[in-house]
């Protein structure tokens, strides 16, 4: 059965972690065999709000494909594969130990600087279409 979500948020600046963790070799290995990419140093942070916020937590009960680590001192990460036009990505869903955004915000890594492709700063606004049939989703 398809779902279909739609999310509009601000564009915010992260904590500057994500850029680590998307050039570590496991995430740049898993995310090319099981996504189909490799991702771009970092993430485009989306701050979600008002009637849009149950759409998170729904999003966040998707299983998702996991990104495992070879080293017990990493953790292990959800993502769930999107398409951003003709681009490919997926919302990061980190395990609830080590998340470091509050639920509002929603994380996107591509192939991209995403910024850059969409033209985009802090503090505009971006809507992402989340359309989700088997294992394929759409932005």
């Amino acid at each position: 059965m398809a779902k279909r979500w739609e999310l509009t948020g601000e564009v915010v600046t992260g904590v500057k972690k994500a850029a680590y963790f998307t050039q570590l070799n496991w995430v740049q290995e898993q995310c090319m065999e099981k996504l189909g990419f490799q991702p771009y140093p970092g993430t485009l942070n989306l701050n979600i709000v008002g009637d849009d916020l149950p759409v998170i937590e729904e999003l966040q009960k998707e299983e998702g494909v996991k990104l495992i680590p070879p080293d017990p001192e990493f953790c292990t990460a959800r993502v769930l594969s999107v398409a951003l036009g003709a681009v490919r990505g997926a919302i990061i869903i980190p395990a609830e130990d080590v998340k470091v955004h509050g639920k509002h915000i929603i994380e996107v890594m591509a192939p991209v600087k995403l910024r850059d492709a969409f033209n985009v700063n802090d503090g505009n606004s971006l809507t992402l279409i989340i359309e989700r049939s088997g294992d394929v989703q759409t932005i």
